[in-house]
């Protein structure tokens, strides 16, 4: 068996599909980032939001910051959580 094969066969079972309710503005604004992803799955971009918010966090605790840079002007605005 080659390694990517071995690689699967040790990873951990996912973890089991889960209902969260959420609130009317929640739900509007997973509507309006699925249009302008062009999908039709939530569990998808709830997915990739919750990962970018992961991300933050664990940089913060270890003193970095996450920002968003302007290409155009350099200008740097910082993302607070």
């Amino acid at each position: 068996m080659d390694d990517h094969m071995d690689d699967l066969m040790d990873r951990p079972p996912r973890p089991a599909p889960v209902q969260v309710q959420i609130n009317g503005t929640a739900g509007l604004l997973l509507v309006q980032l699925m249009t302008e992803l062009q999908t039709t799955d939530g569990g998808g971009v709830l997915v990739r939001a919750l990962g970018l918010l992961d991300l933050a966090l664990r940089a913060r605790k270890t003193g970095k910051e996450m920002c968003l840079v302007d290409p155009a002007t350099g200008q740097r605005s910082d993302v607070a959580f």
